[in-house]
């Protein structure tokens, strides 16, 4: 598969991911999630009802759709333990988006208790992608723990603001050796492509799509955006400078 990133074995090449939360029904989460093509995508623990495959997201999901249980509501390690264990008891899987939200006003993740939690689960055997405030020291710590991936916010969760964590972001992707995935407050596809052009692994969307007055339609822009982005950092972008002609500007018209 060209440029695929395998993940735990999964080969993943739509670098889109998309969150299931704040969708108007299951329905339109799972046309979102089709009409983007999603590979990976998120469900809170809560949202899985084995019972009730009409309100069951995972009963829905395409074959080919790896889910990322998040531990969304944790306050501390603690619960996110719990979250996670609990998963895989009931079958979700092992793939485990940690999210430790402490702050309820501004909803800002607790990059220590976040470390804590995946050294614990990448030693049970879990694939771990913490969710955490963008800081190369944590990162790192994060990385050499075992975390499949380090995904740093762009803006906080929900607030569509965009990528206001550039230069951190950037300077994670150039110094820490695992794959780093944009988290939360991307509001347009043009956000998702300037992640992707800075070199991310993915980006993970929500709130945008699914607060949309057309999610589906909204979800297939965010992946083309993302294609778009990934390509250009594959191709390797031009060099930002002064004023310099494209043609020359000598011998025009007998002009020296």
């Amino acid at each position: 598969m060209r440029d695929a990133w395998v993940i735990d074995g999964f080969q993943v090449s739509n670098r889109l991911f998309l969150g299931t939360g704040k969708f108007g029904s299951v329905e339109l989460t799972r046309q979102a999630l089709l009409a983007a093509e999603i590979q990976v995508t998120t469900v809170a623990l809560r949202r899985v009802e084995p019972g009730r495959p009409e309100e069951d997201l995972l009963a829905g999901l395409p074959r080919d759709c790896r889910v990322m249980i998040n531990t969304s509501g944790a306050r501390d390690g603690e619960e996110a333990l719990r979250i996670a264990r609990l998963a895989r008891a009931a079958g979700a899987g092992t793939w485990i988006k940690v999210e430790v939200i402490p702050d309820q006003r501004h909803l800002m993740p607790d990059n220590l208790e976040t470390l804590r939690v995946t050294e614990t689960l990448v030693q049970e055997g879990f694939t771990v992608f913490p969710y955490m405030s963008p800081d190369l020291s944590m990162g790192r710590r994060m990385a050499e723990a075992g975390a499949a991936a380090v995904m740093p916010l762009g803006a906080p969760i929900g607030s569509n603001r965009g990528l206001r964590t550039r230069e951190l972001v950037a300077i994670m992707v150039r110094e820490i050796p695992a794959p780093i995935v944009v988290d939360a407050g991307l509001g347009t596809p043009s956000d998702a492509c300037e992640c992707m052009e800075l070199g991310c692994a993915a980006v993970l969307v929500n709130t945008a799509v699914a607060v949309a007055p057309d999610p589906p339609a909204l979800a297939a822009a965010f992946r083309l955006a993302v294609a778009a982005g990934r390509q250009a950092f594959l191709a390797g972008l031009p060099p930002i400078g002064q004023a310099e002609a494209s043609s020359p500007l000598t011998g025009f018209l007998g002009r020296s």
